[in-house]
């Protein structure tokens, strides 16, 4: 089965699921609804996609016993929500088939990939759930790749050409016509081991010369068009120092090394489909492991940037603070945001497997990550924009020990003590002096329920000099205590609070989308598009005290405002907050008006 290559409007889904009043609501069938999926989970009989069909007509046939798969990403910057797909979907496959999954870093450019890259896609992997089977790298290699470069050498397959980058463009050709050979093309296989082993011994400045293979100057796939397979580079590598100033080529790392691990599907983006040509090419010629390349179309994601470059733009320019700046689409960035591996897994089951590219809403992707949360996230109270309040009937100095429920979606968490006193905090916007039609929150002579406490009722608004609202006088209804209720009074608005006597204040950090539209790789200037209101710092706000303490990265729903994390900037004096996401999705109200 395969995807249609067209957006689905997950934005309506998305806004119809979160709008309703719970996730229960849901009907199961739709919960797991996904139009985007090649694995129908709900189907009684199982969906493949086209790789599982490939993997499963080769173990039938018994032309593998186990599969072994590789992820290859280059250490030139950190992984972003494109590469979880590609992740999931090889590591995946090794796990479905009982097989293994090797993690290589292609590291064959030294002036662009550093360890820090390393050292987070590592880690990037293991957050998602996955343990590879090697950790391995294309400098490994790099003797052997000599080796067999020689080979190719000695059987005319290859020479050292050394025409510039403008001389080689000029003889390429076109797709229609064909190329013209090189004036280095027809060097002795002698000559050129030898000036090969000149280049590999720094004779040469960089740029001066490359070797190209010897293959078709005509061909109509023009990869194939004597491909360069080496270039010259007097850098210093990250693994190996000094000892190279040559370095192999993509095409001639790759195919090398998936045959010396033993890959047996080597599976990679839509866009090396012409270079599977040069892929057999290279294998054939050595006589080697005759691993074979898969290709898959990507998965692009709504308003976000996956370019390498134009994310450590954002970053060298101050745009965003880090490369794990909550709001970007990197890896590391949702992690500190709060998404759970759960919720980038299931998202990369449901956009699904395809040979045509597609777009996925990113409405998908917090749409899993609140299906998760809502059911896994303790829930607490905070303010972010408090308003005192002061309930004149009740006892100067009292407190009352409630209780409410950790999360209803999970009994077995159990409750949690919650204090209750004449002076309390509510959310400014919870209260409206001259309030809209159908507002149901407080305002002047109406009545709210304070969640899991009692029926309040607004009796006066106090104000300064300036006519700002500083403090709302209310009375309460004795009677009305949630879970032991006889008033027969039924307010319509539910609002959260915090005793005045406890609570604690925290620095809340209000992410949102990092882009205003929906493809910002598209637009002349990308940075033009950054959403202005992509992160708001709130820094009094007010909590209760049953997060103080809370670990770095712990998850919570804080009632009615959406899902945070602790960030790791939190301190034993100051706890710093996160916004996962909002309870429901404001960008899909905005696509729907």
């Amino acid at each position: 089965m395969e995807t249609t290559g067209k957006s689905v409007d997950w934005t309506t889904i998305c806004y119809h699921f979160d709008n309703l009043s719970t996730q229960n609501e849901v009907p199961k069938s739709l919960r797991k609804f996904d139009l985007m999926s090649t694995n129908d989970k709900s189907a009684p009989h199982e969906s493949l996609n086209f790789l599982e069909e490939i993997i499963e007509a080769d173990l039938a046939s018994g032309k593998y016993k186990t599969i072994l798969t590789r992820f290859p990403p280059e250490p030139n910057g950190y992984l972003h929500v494109g590469h979880a797909t590609s992740i999931c979907l090889n590591f995946g496959l090794g796990v479905k088939y009982g097989g293994a999954t090797n993690l290589r870093f292609d590291d064959t450019n030294p002036t662009t990939e550093e360890t820090e890259f390393v050292d987070s896609i590592i880690e990037d992997v293991r957050w998602l759930g996955f343990e590879a089977a090697k950790i391995v790298y294309a400098s490994d290699y790099f003797g052997q790749l000599y080796e067999w470069a020689k080979v190719l050498i000695l059987k005319g397959k290859a020479y050292v050409d050394f025409s510039t980058s403008v001389e080689m463009a000029a003889l390429k050709g076109t797709p229609t016509e064909a190329g013209k050979d090189s004036p280095y093309r027809n060097t002795s296989p002698e000559e050129n081991l030898a000036l090969f082993e000149k280049m590999k011994s720094g004779e040469f400045p960089d740029g001066h010369c490359t070797l190209r293979a010897k293959i078709d100057m005509s061909s109509p796939n023009m990869i194939m068009r004597d491909p360069l397979l080496y270039r010259i580079k007097h850098a210093h590598h990250h693994r190996t120092g000094d000892a190279w100033c040559i370095y192999p080529m993509y095409d001639w790392a790759h195919g090398q090394s998936d045959s010396i691990e033993n890959i047996t599907h080597s599976i990679c983006t839509l866009e090396f489909a012409p270079h599977r040509e040069l892929y057999d090419w290279c294998i054939a010629q050595l006589g080697i492991f005759p691993s074979h390349q898969y290709e898959f179309a990507r998965r692009n994601v709504s308003y976000a940037i996956t370019s390498k470059r134009k994310l450590k733009q954002l970053v060298e320019e101050n745009f965003v603070r880090s490369w794990d700046d909550p709001r970007m689409p990197t890896i590391s960035g949702f992690r500190r945001r709060g998404y759970t591996p759960a919720s980038i897994r299931e998202f990369c089951d449901r956009i699904g497997l395809g040979k045509r590219e597609m777009v996925a809403d990113m409405s998908l992707l917090e749409f899993c990550i609140r299906e998760d949360l809502n059911k896994s996230s303790l829930r607490r109270f905070a303010v972010l924009n408090p308003l005192k309040v002061v309930i004149t009937n009740y006892l100067e100095g009292k407190i009352e020990h409630l209780e409410t429920e950790n999360n209803p979606e999970a009994p077995e968490t159990g409750h949690r003590p919650l204090d209750f006193c004449r002076d309390i905090w509510m959310e400014q916007d919870d209260f409206m002096e001259t309030p809209l039609p159908k507002y149901f929150r407080l305002s002047p002579g109406g009545m709210v329920r304070l969640k899991s406490a009692y029926i309040i009722h607004c009796e006066e608004v106090v104000k300064d000099a300036a006519g700002k609202i500083t403090e709302i006088h209310c009375t309460y209804v004795p009677e009305s205590r949630s879970g032991q209720d006889t008033s027969g009074l039924k307010p319509k608005g539910v609002i959260h609070w915090l005793s005045a006597s406890d609570a604690k204040t925290a620095e809340v950090r209000l992410y949102d989308r990092l882009f205003q539209v929906e493809d910002p790789a598209s637009e002349e200037d990308f940075k033009s598009t950054i959403n202005p209101n992509s992160l708001q710092v709130i820094e009094n706000a007010l909590i209760e005290p049953a997060l103080v303490g809370a670990s770095l990265g712990d998850r919570f729903q804080f009632t009615r405002l959406g899902y945070f994390c602790v960030d790791p900037d939190s301190t034993a004096d100051k706890m710093v907050f996160n916004r996962t996401v909002t309870l429901k999705d404001a960008w899909a109200k905005e696509a729907n008006k």
